[in-house]
């Protein structure tokens, strides 16, 4: 039987330290393929890139630097830099926590997801930073560690890929959660160029977590790991039988 086969991205870019905080921690599981981007794509979410051609720069053997997205580093690696389909995806290790609404918006919740799409077990992992910036990856390495064994021994499921965040101290435990949510508002500073014409800056967004018993947030807050399944199956499942009564059997309302 044949060593699994791991295919490893990130949003933080090709020479970041979780990056190779992962790669470390998990060779010992089998042949590492990392396909990750050549600089920094966070908050890139699921982008392709469409309107120009990638490359993939080989620095060593299975070891990629691409100029592209995380989403286009997965795809990319599974069409045409894997001799044969990875039995594991995994994104990260993200400096700093993608729970809540932020996993919208997060590069390296995309890289899993492109991964379940492709029907590939994934898992996005992340980790909080110190007050000062600090960061510690080793303890998001060694539950990382943990997980990718027991996907790859057990499989996902349910199928769809895994959210994992780990607290910056030393965890109380793991809990197994929801995606939170927040009260959200949007927030952006306009500034004048030096020729007087308007710009803005996307400021710090003003997210306030609401709290769940079960949500991703209150679990880190607790000092808790955070693990969230998710799947890339969009349907809110609930809004379905009240839409359809809108609606008469010719179709039109």
């Amino acid at each position: 039987m044949s060593r699994p086969f791991i295919l490893i991205t990130n949003d933080d870019g090709f020479d970041a330290p979780g990056l190779h905080a992962l790669t470390e921690a998990i060779s010992s599981l089998g042949r590492i393929l990392v396909a990750a981007p050549d600089r920094e794509q966070s908050g890139m979410s699921h982008a392709l890139t469409l309107e120009r051609p990638l490359r993939a720069h080989q620095v060593s053997p299975d070891r990629f630097r691409i100029d592209g997205t995380p989403t286009d580093c997965v795809h990319l690696a599974v069409d045409r830099l894997c001799d044969r389909l990875p039995d594991l995806v995994l994104s990260g290790i993200n400096r700093g926590l993608n729970v809540g609404d932020d996993i919208t918006y997060s590069g390296t919740v995309a890289g899993a997801l492109e991964g379940a799409l492709l029907h590939i077990p994934a898992m996005a992992i992340s980790t909080a930073t110190g007050g000062d910036g600090s960061i510690d990856y080793v303890q998001a390495a060694d539950y990382a560690l943990q997980l990718a064994q027991r996907i790859l021994s057990d499989g996902l499921p349910g199928g769809g890929l895994l959210n994992l965040n780990v607290p910056r101290e030393p965890a109380q435990g793991v809990r197994v959660t929801r995606q939170g949510s927040r009260d959200y508002r949007a927030t952006a500073i306009e500034r004048k160029d030096p020729t007087g014409r308007p710009y803005y800056w996307i400021d710090t967004i003003d997210m306030t977590p609401k709290g769940e018993p079960d949500g991703d947030h209150l679990a880190l807050a607790d000092g808790y790991v955070s693990v969230t399944p998710l799947h890339p199956n969009l349907t809110h499942e609930t809004s379905l039988a009240p839409l359809r009564g809108w609606f008469d059997d010719s179709g039109e309302n």
